[in-house]
């Protein structure tokens, strides 16, 4: 189950040179997850190290009894450069990050896990921590 997830402006996050290479060209957030790790760790969440996926970057919160854990990047838009073009500056992008808890398929065999409150928390943690944040402009979903 995934929460809808929080969209912002920032200027605090710049695109790092070589960023999207570990991932897929022009998806950023490597500041980003930085960012959020360290204050989801602050509010007491195990956060792993950050995992690059294809979408953007991945911060696992927990792994047990279910996995836990919040997805982080840019809104990719068809329309931003193209690979050869210079890098988009950060406060130009939005940022989306949400929230996601997966019940691995072996254990649902066994008994029904309940996600719901702790994907709830950490969905209201995502939106306090980005509210708090002066340098951080909420805004509607592209």
């Amino acid at each position: 189950m995934t929460m809808e997830g929080h969209w912002f402006k920032s200027s605090l996050f710049e695109i790092e040179s070589g960023e999207d290479e570990e991932i897929n060209p022009r998806i950023y957030g490597r500041q980003l997850a930085v960012w959020l790790r360290a204050r989801l760790q602050e509010r007491g969440y195990a956060v792993e190290e950050i995992i690059n996926e294809d979408w953007g970057r991945c911060l696992m919160c927990s792994r047990d009894p279910f996995l836990l854990w919040v997805g982080c990047g840019n809104v990719w838009d068809a329309d931003e450069p193209g690979e050869d073009d210079p890098l988009p500056a950060g406060d130009t992008l939005v940022w989306h990050c949400f929230a996601t808890a997966e019940v691995p398929f072996w254990k649902s065999l066994f008994r029904k896990i309940d996600t719901g409150p702790a994907l709830a928390k950490l969905h209201a943690d995502l939106g306090e921590l980005l509210r708090a944040e002066r340098g951080i402009k909420l805004v509607e979903e592209p």
